[in-house]
């Protein structure tokens, strides 16, 4: 009796012990996209009132949390029965993140000259909106955060499983479930402190006498936020090309062979500025074929 316990514990141990290493090497290959996917759901996090910060950000990993509840099972049995549909859905996914990066860079050239010239702030823009409104924008938001994170969610959990298709299900299995929980706790987690940044300094301000390190601590903090939202709102667009120009390129073969002199990191920022305009054009000419809403007086 006593042998059979020590028998299975020491089973237990050694799959642990196959999980811990399948996991090292998957949380090395994804490290890369899951810099990727903080800095795009960073700058999809930001933009709300300091009361809605949080609350937003739990919708949002709740979100993700279902995201990939539902596409662990799936990726896992379309590996084991269908592995050919899954390049068709990353391509699928890859379109999508292409078009938000070259939409947010159209959006951005159409509308430079009006930014220009705005003097209002953005937090006095949003106290003239009303409660409706703003919910209204914090539900479309969130939706638009939880479709971007559905479909690097997809690139994460098969780049998960790619770095352990020699082991046995059982590993696969747990190793992607493993990966997708560091994913999520830990990209939304270091969001979250993000965006409280600024409350963390005028708190210190606040509880600090006199000129000193904390009272310059808590003033750098604070001016230091909209500095680091301006910067993850262009890393994550550029993010969001060089992944879906990725899933382009290790996804079409001949893609993956185009220009072969020039640094990876470059072909997948064309490819992915390239896969974004044809997307834009598309469904530019598909919205003037739709009948257009009425707009309510």
């Amino acid at each position: 009796m006593a042998s059979g316990i020590f028998a299975v514990l020491d089973d237990i141990a050694a799959l642990m012990d196959d999980v811990a290493v399948a996991s090292k090497v998957a949380a090395q290959k994804t490290a890369g996209l899951l810099g990727d996917d903080l800095a795009v759901n960073a700058e999809k996090a930001t933009g709300f009132l300091s009361s809605r910060e949080i609350p937003v950000l739990w919708k949002i990993t709740k979100g993700s949390l279902v995201n990939k509840a539902i596409i662990v099972p799936v990726v896992l049995a379309l590996n084991y029965f269908l592995p050919v549909v899954i390049s068709i859905i990353l391509l699928i996914g890859g379109f999508y993140l292409a078009y938000e990066g070259v939409e947010k860079v159209i959006h951005y050239i159409k509308h430079f000259k009006d930014k220009k010239d705005a003097k209002d702030s953005a937090s006095e823009k949003i106290e003239q909106k009303s409660e409706e409104e703003l919910l209204k924008e914090e539900n479309a938001k969130v939706k638009s955060a939880i479709t971007t994170d559905f479909i690097l969610s997809i690139e994460i959990v098969i780049m998960a499983l790619a770095t352990t298709l020699n082991e046995p299900f059982h590993i696969q299995a747990i190793t992607v479930v493993i990966i997708s929980l560091v994913a999520t706790v830990g990209v939304y987690g270091i969001v979250a402190l993000i965006v409280r940044m600024d409350d963390a300094g005028y708190k210190i301000i606040r509880k600090t006498k006199g000129d000193g390190f904390w009272r310059s601590l808590g003033r750098t903090l604070v001016r230091s936020l909209p500095v680091v939202i301006k910067t993850l709102s262009i890393v994550g667009t550029i993010a969001l090309l060089l992944v879906s120009g990725g899933i382009f390129a290790h996804n079409v073969d001949f893609l993956h062979h185009i220009l072969p002199n020039i640094p990876s990191a470059l072909k997948e920022l064309l490819l992915g500025i390239a896969g974004g305009l044809i997307a834009f054009v598309v469904i530019s000419i598909i919205q003037k074929f739709l009948p257009k809403k009425e707009v309510a007086h």
